[in-house]
């Protein structure tokens, strides 16, 4: 991961941007700290969608399956 400190981003933030775009992750830094990053957007996933049920105490969830329902009558055709 490339570090550039704040005056560096500031200065060539068009340039990190295509960096960014074309798979590379930047740090930016102030005074040798990392304060921000930089990644590429990620298209959202399945698990992005369900992250809000993972957020929460787990014993709030209803993991059981319902009954089965009794079998229907099938209608035979001659």
């Amino acid at each position: 991961m490339k570090n550039v400190s704040v005056v560096e981003a500031k200065a060539h933030f068009s340039a990190l941007l295509t960096e960014v775009e074309a798979g590379a992750q930047v740090a930016v830094t102030r005074h040798g700290k990392v304060v921000a990053r930089l990644v590429p957007e990620q298209q959202p996933t399945a698990l992005d969608a369900l992250k809000h049920l993972w957020a929460g105490d787990r014993r709030e969830m209803d993991l059981q399956e319902p009954d089965d329902l009794p079998p229907s009558p099938v209608a035979w055709l001659d």
